[in-house]
């Protein structure tokens, strides 16, 4: 890439979800793929006034996917086989395209599974779409 040209960044709206398996059509949002790294703290042995820090534990967000309301049930039933104690871990992916469909990052989760599902608010009143909530467990992400 030569000094100067322009690079625009990845619009927030075109991305895809991909999950072992399970084929569903797209979703409106997507959150909760970031993770933190907790500090330790502890004093060492005569120097009482500062506290030294190391890392500790990664923990990862729970990754959660919305969708409108469709015929399809396949989240749903991946979510129902928990409940009944049949636990299926899945991999997926997170991929962000361009304005013209290619690929662009990609966020690779493992070992997920499904913590909570919420069923869509109705309201006779409004006009907006029904929207299903997943959210899923999961072991690690990392961009690919």
């Amino acid at each position: 890439m030569a000094s100067g040209d322009r690079v625009d960044p990845y619009r927030n709206f075109n991305f895809r979800v991909e999950i072992d398996g399970i084929q569903q059509a797209g979703f409106a949002e997507c959150s909760g793929f970031g993770s933190t790294k907790e500090p330790i703290e502890y004093r060492e042995g005569k120097d009482g006034t500062t506290v030294s820090k190391l890392p500790g534990l990664t923990k990862y967000n729970n990754i959660v996917l919305k969708w409108g309301l469709t015929d399809s049930a396949e989240l749903y039933k991946w979510y129902d086989d928990v409940t009944k104690g049949n636990i299926v871990r899945k991999n997926g992916s997170i991929v962000v395209t361009n304005l013209d469909g290619s690929d662009g990052p990609r966020w690779n989760f493992y070992q997920g599974w499904p913590t909570k599902w919420d069923g869509s608010a109705l309201n006779a009143k409004g006009t907006d779409a029904a929207i299903e909530t997943l959210e899923i467990a999961h072991e690690k992400i990392e961009r690919a």
